[in-house]
């Protein structure tokens, strides 16, 4: 009897448990390198891809070549930003490859500039297109010091939009992994962020590939800028 109670009280509590998880497939930004309540996450917008030539597409000549544009449209699931509703958001960018032959090959979508996100960032998220073709994406961040690291976003191998998010690990000691701040080297923004790999399987990287991105977003934490005192001096000079 003791053991059959046990056995229920547990599925119980797993129950609970995953009812209070909205998603598995997404990271919890909330729990992230938690280990203060001395929180302020915000959702912030990264990128639009709204100008036309901030964003570079790039893969070897050996394999192919690749051409990048803007497009009119949106993904229908996405919603809006909070409190930047009015902001410009009517455009895509899409990347169209051209297989010389199938093989073991990578293409690059890369901003023309890092693109700095205040704060710790948490997770990072993209709405991606990748018309069914089981390549993988990965992130291309640079941390405080200016080390690179690539992060797995996922496969591709779905129809129409999806939402990427990848969460960022933190440090476990400040000195190792990706680093966002530092109290003994001034005052800058923690992540910037690069761009994407797409690493193409190579059973499908033939013919022509199409593939769409919008709305990059971060979540991060702002509790240390937001809480700054305005007399406080920058530790930037």
């Amino acid at each position: 009897m003791k053991k059959v109670l046990s056995v229920v009280l547990a599925f119980a509590t797993f129950g609970m448990v995953f009812a209070q998880t909205s998603s598995l497939s997404e990271p919890d930004p909330t729990v992230i390198g938690a280990d203060s309540a001395k929180q302020a996450l915000r959702e912030v917008s990264v990128d639009r891809f709204e100008i036309e030539g901030s964003w570079n597409s790039h893969i070897s000549p050996d394999y192919g070549v690749i051409s990048s544009r803007l497009f009119e449209g949106s993904p229908a699931m996405k919603e809006p930003l909070k409190g930047d509703e009015e902001a410009e958001d009517s455009k895509v960018l899409g990347a169209k490859v051209e297989f010389f032959r199938r093989g073991v090959n990578s293409f690059y979508i890369k901003s023309t500039r890092p693109i700095p996100i205040e704060g710790v960032t948490k997770t990072v998220s993209v709405w991606v297109a990748g018309r069914n073709m089981a390549h993988e994406m990965f992130l291309l961040v640079q941390d405080y010091y200016g080390n690179n690291f690539e992060l797995f976003l996922g496969n591709l191998g779905f129809s129409g939009w999806k939402k990427l998010t990848v969460a960022i690990p933190p440090t476990p000691d400040g000195e190792h992994g990706i680093i966002q701040q530092s109290a003994y080297d001034g005052v800058r923004p923690g992540l910037r962020i690069l761009g994407f790999r797409i690493d193409c399987n190579p059973m499908l990287a033939r013919g022509q590939y199409y593939i769409y991105f919008d709305d990059l977003r971060a979540v991060t934490d702002l509790y240390d800028v937001e809480n700054r005192d305005e007399d406080d001096m920058n530790d930037d000079w």
